[in-house]
């Protein structure tokens, strides 16, 4: 490997912003804000949106997003009813 072109790897927290919880893992990303870990050791702190610990695809749990329904929805758009056969 060149030296110098490389970025630096190091000990990282992410803190998942929905859920609160918290990993140490090493990364690349820049961060300002840092925290002082449970080992007393101050790490970079980078807050996520979403992380494996509140995303529903890790945690079994399904969320609400379109409370109408697609089906309906699309329906309604195109003028087909429900109740229609084909």
């Amino acid at each position: 490997m060149k030296l110098g072109i490389h970025p630096v790897s190091r000990p990282v927290v992410f803190r998942d912003r929905a859920s609160d919880a918290t990993f140490l893992t090493r990364s690349t990303a820049p961060s300002v804000a840092t925290i002082e870990w449970e080992d007393g050791t101050t790490y970079p702190l980078i807050d996520v949106e979403v992380s494996s610990a509140s995303h529903p695809f890790y945690t079994g749990t399904a969320r609400v997003v379109d409370s109408a329904g697609r089906v309906e929805r699309f329906e309604r758009r195109y003028g087909r009813t429900a109740s229609t056969s084909r």
